[in-house]
């Protein structure tokens, strides 16, 4: 069998890696300290040391920007719940619930790689309708699939029967979304490890002396 290897990238290619990578970290430093709607490409062009045509070679505007980083988070987030974490996958109640801390350790690690994230994310709605229905389309989305982990969870029979799991799957997600908001504040990782941790409790101990 032969292996075959992906050339690594030139130096050239490197810089415009770094280059790019720059441009997105000097847009994320003006938005966080003049808002969006304020920041004017000049603003990112000069912080960064660099002229308006290089910015242009990257980025069409800052919106390419915003889009270009909520796409790449909601990717992230995606692939987190592929693979052994995909709906389907759990048998028993000790499957899932170890499939749950897995997505609860990669969801948390995703909002503390980058602590401007979680910000950028929930200020992204704001920039403009298109931008919005993105973000609630994606809500859309990891609701409906965390609704397939529950139905699944009832149809093999570790969850109970008669589990509303639409409604459930809006307070899981609600419970997440708060994560976030949290983030903006404490971005720290044992915090959100904290976080992940008292999803999970409640979610299969509840708060009660009651099992």
């Amino acid at each position: 069998m032969m292996w075959t290897m992906s050339a690594a990238p030139t130096l050239a290619e490197r810089r415009k890696q770094e280059l790019r990578q720059g441009i997105i970290d000097s847009a994320f430093e003006c938005f966080a300290a003049q808002g969006y709607h304020a920041t004017g490409i000049a603003d990112i062009a000069t912080r960064l040391g660099i002229g308006h045509g290089t910015f242009y070679r990257y980025f069409a505007n800052k919106r390419d920007i915003v889009e270009h980083v909520v796409d790449e988070v909601i990717a992230k987030i995606i692939a987190a719940l592929s693979a052994d974490n995909a709906p389907e996958v759990p048998d028993t109640i000790a499957d899932y619930r170890a499939q749950v801390e897995r997505i609860g350790d990669a969801l948390a690690r995703i909002l503390t790689d980058d602590p401007r994230l979680p910000r950028m994310v929930l200020e992204a709605p704001g920039i403009d309708p298109q931008m919005s229905a993105k973000i609630l389309g994606f809500y859309d989305l990891a609701r409906r699939l965390t609704e397939r982990y529950l139905a699944h969870g009832v149809e093999t029979g570790y969850l109970r029967e008669g589990l509303d799991v639409e409604a459930t799957s809006h307070a899981i997600i609600g419970m997440i979304v708060a994560t976030m908001l949290s983030a903006v504040q404490q971005p720290e990782a044992q915090h959100q490890r904290r976080l992940a941790a008292a999803i999970q409790s409640l979610m299969f101990e509840g708060i009660t002396h009651e099992h």
